[in-house]
């Protein structure tokens, strides 16, 4: 039975000072190794796992690569014989394909093989007057933070990449993006900036990812905009509605390294904004893996007259929390969660009707209007996995995949040579190149956010049933794609 009292015994964290505390959170519960906003959503079914090595076997010709197993973390994919120079250009990746991970490695590598074809489709990156096709050397490091450096080292010093292409989660990509500076080969991520930087600065290694709370600095085309970072959008979506309720929020997190940094962002930033969180001085809310009955929780939330809830849980407990709260007759006003409502696979799992209207944040979808390689859209690459998986979009085969391989091409052609150094001074001197998730520009600490919306999960005539859609953007050329749903519906 989960026990109140064992939260109000936490120390609360002061208003003045919950920057200082979010960011030694976020770095604390990331950096050693859980894998910060990451953490819990990375999970993929059994069935996902097996495709994995179907897929590889299907698809790596088009990369120009030579299949060996999917099934060993530490064995190779693709094993290159060395061909003679300028004939190919060697570009590596280590992702997770098999393990806890595989959910965002495997859609990350899809988004990759597929702007690898699209690139050779046109003869190949454009180096000094003539066309070169990509060769994509990849590994898998079996979500295993100990093996993807090492698998790292593998690429640059024996297959002789000129560049990589980095796994995004903190826990996997810290330590590559440390390898890949150190062995100075240039490396292109797509990781939250905040705990990525912790493991920094970076010579070698540039980030397209997203923004937790860090706004774009004075000098990037970005600075002074809103929908770079994720409290811009959260707190956007959430004050459109704010004067319609009563301001109370029930505020939860799951007490592991992700859920634990995000309580001490959110929750007081909550009360800095003028809502009225839920006794989040004493950490109520913030809950122990493996709790099973949040009854209390609730019960509290509900004679609170909370008419908000926000929260960041793996899906498999909320969906236990929202099932609950459907039993005692608690049915907040608006309902946003972090990490659990990412994936449609842990949302499926909820039953019924639950996920209607429930809101979480999102950094790609296939409404997103930039362009990628040779005519290619968000949205054709989202309707050739559609027609290929027969499931909705994995969100990291546009958001992370596909850019950093288009970027780096880009980078490429402007180096006008396969020479490292080069290569790295291009990146270095990107100026608003468009790729698939926007305008890339990077800071002075190698750092270029993507565009944030927020979306909610609708019903919808597809086999699959639930779809999440944009119903909150701050951005003029990403419009939303519905008005959103408010107050939640009754279920």
């Amino acid at each position: 039975m989960y026990k109140d009292k064992d939260l109000s015994s936490r120390r609360g964290v002061t208003r003045r000072g919950f920057l200082t505390v979010a960011v030694s959170a976020i770095v604390a519960g990331v950096v050693a190794g859980v894998g910060a906003y990451y953490a819990g959503t990375l999970s993929a079914p059994a069935a996902v796992t097996r495709e994995v090595t179907k897929t590889v076997e299907r698809v790596t010709t088009a990369t120009v690569t030579k299949t060996v197993t999917a099934t060993t973390a530490t064995t190779p994919i693709t094993t290159p014989t060395a061909p003679p120079a300028g004939e190919e250009i060697r570009i590596g990746t280590v992702q997770s394909l098999t393990g806890s991970h595989a959910g965002f490695g495997f859609g990350t590598l899809w988004g990759v093989q597929k702007a690898v074809e699209d690139i050779n489709a046109l003869g190949g990156v454009k180096v000094g007057g003539r066309r070169i096709p990509v060769r994509l050397i990849t590994y898998d490091d079996g979500s295993d933070p100990s093996k993807t450096a090492a698998l790292v080292t593998q690429c640059i010093t024996v297959d002789n990449v000129v560049a990589m292409i980095g796994n995004d989660p903190p826990a996997l990509g810290n330590p590559q993006c440390v390898t890949a500076d150190r062995l100075r080969t240039p490396m292109v991520i797509a990781s939250p900036f905040e705990p990525w930087y912790a493991a920094g600065p970076y010579t070698y290694v540039w980030n397209i990812g997203f923004n937790i709370g860090t706004p774009p600095p004075p000098g990037d085309p970005k600075y002074g905009k809103r929908g770079y970072t994720i409290l811009d959008v959260i707190f956007g979506f959430t004050d459109k509605f704010a004067d319609q309720t009563n301001r109370r929020v029930a505020v939860v997190a799951c007490d592991d390294g992700d859920g634990t940094a995000w309580y001490a962002i959110f929750g007081p930033a909550l009360a800095e904004r003028g809502y009225k969180p839920y006794r989040v001085e004493e950490k109520f809310g913030l809950y122990p893996p493996g709790t099973m009955d949040f009854s209390s929780l609730i019960t509290a939330w509900k004679e609170y007259g909370a008419e908000i809830l926000w929260g960041n849980l793996p899906g498999v407990d909320f969906g236990t929390l929202w099932r609950q709260a459907k039993l005692l007759g608690w049915r907040p006003k608006l309902a946003y969660l972090g990490r659990g409502a990412l994936f449609y696979d842990d949302v499926v799992a909820w039953g019924g009707d639950l996920p209607l209207g429930v809101a979480c944040e999102v950094w790609w979808d296939p409404c997103y209007p930039y362009p990628g390689i040779g005519g290619r859209t968000s949205g054709s690459l989202a309707e050739e996995w559609v027609k290929e998986k027969l499931t909705p979009p994995n969100r990291m085969l546009g958001y992370s995949g596909y850019p950093k391989a288009q970027l780096l091409f880009d980078a490429i052609e402007r180096a006008g040579s396969l020479d490292k150094e080069a290569i790295n001074r291009a990146l270095a001197e990107t100026d608003n190149v468009i790729v698939l998730t926007g305008p890339v520009k990077f800071t002075d600490k190698h750092n270029s956010p993507v565009p944030l919306v927020i979306k909610q999960w609708v019903k919808t005539d597809k086999p699959w049933v639930w779809e999440d859609v944009v119903v909150y953007s701050d951005h003029p050329d990403i419009p939303a794609q519905r008005e959103p749903i408010f107050p939640l519906p009754p279920i």
